[in-house]
């Protein structure tokens, strides 16, 4: 009996194919920084029973309804806005994600990147770099205090709850706004739930960590920067759709809030003349939230195992529909 046919949407270290090739025959697109074309990843999955996706990866309407094989997509991510659940589920196919091996080092990424934003570290390195540290003075490179703040976390999913943790270990005040109430996280953490204004008015530190969806689309735009402090950091780790990329550019050259701290952009990669690079205030990274070597491997295991089981006939471990 031949073994079912799943691609991979970019090249993995092989070490995470192991288990999925005793059970498959891969096919992979040979590139690691380059993603599948289009045409290519519509052709694969016409004869492909599972596929191992990325974010990059658009699988929609058009890609499911010619893939009349196909069982199910694993994506590499928490997030699985690339994926069109519905029209997937319309065609039998089971959508699996890869949530909490990625939760400690998505946390730790979004309280470096509030701690570089709050205390100028990367504009502070640019200036040794650039041979400008001539002179010791009291004020010079001055940032924002952190500890005993008050951190607003907007998305009290596991990555929220995590980055609420370290936020305790600094002495922050914890305020959190989502879809629902978490009383655990509030007898746990002492956190406070608060409605998405009051959060936006009262937090020094507002934190993005909420899926994106039709609701949260730019829900941080204009109006929104303009009821923060004009103290406040805001922090995206989310994903770039939920923030008003101008709008956000405009409360940071006017003075309405103090700095901010991206891992992530409405449209991605984004190149050199991006306005927000050019704002001394703003800390900026490449989308590298859950990027550690032992996180990376695990989520590529994680999928490879959903994609593995579904072909089984058996339940994946993190299905999404």
């Amino acid at each position: 009996m031949n073994k079912p046919y799943v691609y991979v949407t970019r090249r993995v270290p092989e070490e995470t194919l192991a288990d999925l090739r005793q059970r498959a025959e891969i096919g992979m697109w040979p590139e690691e920084e380059k993603p599948v074309p289009r045409e290519v990843l519509l052709r694969e999955a016409e004869r492909a029973d599972g596929l191992v996706t990325m974010l990059t990866e658009k699988v929609d309407r058009e890609l499911l309804e010619r893939a009349g094989r196909l069982k199910v997509v694993a994506n590499v991510a928490v997030g699985h806005d690339n994926v069109d659940i519905e029209a997937a589920a319309k065609c039998g196919v089971t959508v699996t994600n890869t949530p909490d091996v990625l939760t400690d080092t998505t946390a730790d990424l979004t309280f470096a990147v509030l701690m570089a934003a709050a205390r100028r570290i990367v504009e502070a390195a640019e200036y040794v770099k650039e041979d400008k540290w001539t002179v010791w003075s009291p004020m010079q490179m001055a940032g924002l205090d952190v500890h005993h703040k008050t951190l607003g976390i907007v998305g009290m999913g596991r990555i929220g709850e995590t980055v609420a943790k370290r936020g305790k270990g600094f002495d922050m005040e914890i305020m959190y706004h989502n879809r629902n109430r978490k009383p655990e996280v509030e007898q746990k953490l002492g956190a406070v739930y608060s409605d998405f204004n009051e959060l936006l008015a009262k937090a020094d530190f507002v934190v993005s960590l909420t899926p994106m969806t039709r609701e949260t689309r730019n829900m941080f735009n204009a109006e929104a920067f303009r009821k923060m402090k004009k103290s406040a950091v805001f922090v995206n780790v989310a994903r770039g759709g939920v923030v008003d990329e101008k709008a956000l550019e405009a409360a940071l050259r006017n003075g309405e809030i103090a700095a901010a701290g991206l891992d992530v952009f409405q449209n991605e990669p984004i190149s050199s003349d991006h306005p927000l690079l050019h704002l001394e205030n703003v800390v900026a990274l490449p989308h590298i939230g859950s990027a550690s070597l032992e996180t990376r491997t695990a989520m590529i295991e994680l999928a490879c195992r959903n994609a593995a089981l579904v072909l089984r006939g058996q339940s994946a471990e993190t299905p999404v529909n």
